[in-house]
């Protein structure tokens, strides 16, 4: 990635958003006494690892969103299964995210120069936001001071959106978590950098229903398309999907321009345009990308605000609990 030029020409933002108050007090400048140097650790260790793999984008994008909407912004994803208890990390949805040792690479060189200082929940909050950044996107003043949770059970993993979700669904999942129609249409936009496999959406390339083998939703050379990169046959590897808009690695608008051609890859993300509550949002950020970064950038404040509370600890290892 040319991360010079994108930062260059990155939108940058600095949010003031009046957010849903939680138990704990969030701040800016939480760690500029305490570790004042946490934000460009982070920022290195992100940005090398996304040199080394284009993909690390996209799954701390995806891991701070699924770390958010189960038990509030607290890094219970990055807690190891136990002998007795399988961890988040290991539920279906989560299987893909991958990327841990980032964070982990990360917590390592903090607890070098800061120990016990910076919580595994922060570092993810802002690897979240330098992805973004870093992929051509906003730039936003992460809150900071969240504790890192104790408990991490797989089986609430049922409760993540999931890429059938029709606009009822979506909505009543985010306003579970605080969040507006215009937030959930916003925060879907994250899937303008991303890849995903074939198994989150083959099921709209065939037998789709009783009077249509594929979604009619979706643009029918763009389902043939996908149809090739998802044989019956051999769908299951871990290279088999398609990326999420036409210019996976780059954060913009595209994705919602993909939508309005009907090149939704999720059903949840052709859905918002057949929804009279959701299809004036998707229009405005397809014809103006600044708007789209501004609400972003606030979205992403609001939902990093969701479910935090003063209980809970500074890990020293990022996969187990102190």
């Amino acid at each position: 990635m040319a991360f010079s030029k994108r930062l260059v020409f990155a939108m940058i933002f600095a949010v003031f958003a009046i957010v849903k108050p939680s138990e704990a007090a969030l701040d800016a400048h939480y760690y500029d006494r305490s570790c004042p140097v946490a934000e460009k650790i982070i920022l290195e260790t992100v940005k090398n690892a996304t040199l080394y793999d284009p993909k690390v984008p996209a799954r701390l994008l995806r891991m701070f969103f699924h770390d958010c909407f189960i038990r509030g912004c607290d890094a219970s994803i990055l807690l190891d299964s136990t002998m007795s208890t399988q961890a988040e990390k290991d539920g279906p949805p989560n299987i893909s995210v991958r990327s841990f040792y980032v964070i982990e690479d990360a917590k390592r060189k903090l607890e070098k120069v800061c120990p016990r200082t910076v919580s595994c929940a922060d570092v993810i909050a802002i690897a979240a936001r330098d992805v973004v950044t870093l992929s051509g996107g906003p730039y936003w003043n992460v809150l900071k001071g969240r504790k890192d949770g104790t408990i991490s059970r797989a089986n609430e993993t049922i409760n993540l959106p999931a890429p059938t979700f029709n606009v009822s669904q979506l909505i009543q999942s985010f306003a579970a978590r605080g969040l507006s129609v215009k937030d959930m249409v916003t925060l879907s936009g994250g899937h303008t950098i991303g890849f995903s496999h074939c198994s989150s959406f083959e099921a709209r390339l065939q037998n789709f229903s009783k009077f249509h083998d594929v979604d009619p939703s979706m643009n029918y050379a763009f389902a043939q398309s996908l149809k090739k990169k998802c044989p019956r046959s051999n769908n299951r590897g871990k290279n088999a999907g398609t990326v999420l808009d036409s210019t996976s690695s780059v954060f913009d608008n595209d994705y919602y321009k993909q939508i309005l051609s009907g090149k939704g890859v999720f059903g949840s993300d052709q859905a918002l345009l057949g929804d009279y509550r959701t299809k004036w949002i998707v229009e405005t950020f397809a014809r103006d990308q600044k708007a789209f970064f501004r609400e972003f950038a606030t979205s992403m404040v609001k939902l990093g605000n969701f479910g935090v509370k003063e209980t809970g600890q500074v890990r020293v290892n990022s996969r187990f609990v102190n």
